[in-house]
């Protein structure tokens, strides 16, 4: 019999796929009994064995032996739930709602900011929820490398290793002007965040996942830019965007070169999300119909995004894969139901004129 381990959902709902990411696995029970053994049912997804099957209980269940399998063949230990989670960028937001679905799913977190007060209030928080000895908090200013350093050995003290590092810091300065308009703090602001923040936080994360037996996975949180497209009144926000998905291939490129088979480099698409940032910028007839339009609140996105990157440690492929939560597709088509279905989605968040 094979050892498995299960992850229970109400619902079956039917298997997603993505080009770009090959396995997109249902929504996992908020709870999932780690503990249970059951007989697993193997299924094909896209040629390949799917580690998350459904067993004759109708739960789904991790085949432990297969992703084994597949790590002893990289010469690395496998990586089963529970995961540790470390998210910079984390007591509000997005960052905070991914935080929640993790401990959800039963992993362990670390979270991060650069205030004091914002982090020992969402860690009493999320411990009320979830329990004294499943999250833990502490300050960090990614655009300073002292911290980062000292972010990783809190996270070596606290968990001892982590699996799973989303970096999702990231700062518009709270500006919607032109360039030319900007002060210099504010640009100072966003580039040191978004573009020196990042490249500190992969390095310090590649060179702790480097001596870690089970490796480890880095997830970049792209934004509006990212794609190449014009920003227009944050023009400084999107080109850090921009270069954020190139230093992802970048370092992809690299840890192929150095024959690196226990980091992995991934690149996380939220979307539009109704933070703070975004809202902000709502005061422009054309900002607050895309906001009505394409935004969604962190939880929405949050649900969908965390059962796709915890997909990826359980498939026990290195491969990079980049996941989004608003494809074109879907955006084209909440657009349509705009333009052509009754304006559904009009006024959603912000009045429009």
């Amino acid at each position: 019999m094979a050892v498995t381990t299960s992850i229970s959902s109400p619902s079956l709902s039917p298997l997603l796929f993505s080009k770009t990411h090959h396995t997109y696995f249902p929504r996992l029970d908020p709870h999932p009994n780690f503990c249970k053994f059951d007989r697993c049912c193997l299924q094909t997804v896209s040629s390949r064995q799917n580690p998350l099957c459904l067993s004759s209980s109708g739960t789904w269940v991790l085949n432990a032996s297969l992703v084994r399998a597949e790590a002893s063949g990289n010469g690395r230990e496998p990586m089963v739930p529970p995961y540790n989670v470390l998210i910079t960028g984390s007591t509000k937001g997005i960052g905070y709602a991914l935080a929640k679905e993790f401990l959800k799913a039963g992993d362990n977190v670390i979270i991060c900011s650069r205030s004091a007060e914002r982090v020992k209030s969402a860690v009493q928080s999320l411990r009320e929820d979830f329990g004294e000895q499943r999250v833990w908090g502490t300050t960090c200013d990614v655009r300073e490398g002292q911290d980062v350093k000292d972010l990783v050995s809190f996270a070596q003290k606290e968990l001892k290793y982590i699996d799973i590092w989303i970096n999702n810091a990231g700062s518009n300065a709270y500006s919607f002007k032109p360039l030319s308009e900007a002060s210099d703090e504010d640009l100072i602001e966003v580039v040191t965040t978004n573009a020196l923040g990042l490249m500190l936080c992969c390095r310090e994360a590649i060179k702790m996942m480097l001596n870690q037996p089970r490796g480890g996975h880095i997830f970049n949180i792209d934004g509006a830019g990212s794609d190449g497209r014009p920003t227009p009144r944050f023009a400084a926000y999107g080109a850090t965007k921009r270069s954020a998905v190139h230093l992802t291939k970048s370092l992809q490129a690299e840890l192929q070169m150095q024959d690196v088979k226990n980091v992995a480099m991934h690149n996380l698409s939220p979307g539009m999300v109704t933070t703070d940032l975004l809202m902000s910028g709502a005061t422009t007839k054309q900002a607050k119909f895309f906001i009505n339009v394409l935004a969604e609140p962190p939880e929405v996105v949050a649900e969908y995004l965390v059962p796709n990157i915890r997909s990826v440690p359980a498939n026990g492929s290195m491969k990079p894969t980049y996941i989004r939560f608003l494809t074109g597709i879907k955006a084209y088509s909440q657009i349509f139901s705009v333009k052509f279905a009754f304006g559904a989605r009009r006024n959603r968040y912000v009045l429009e004129d």
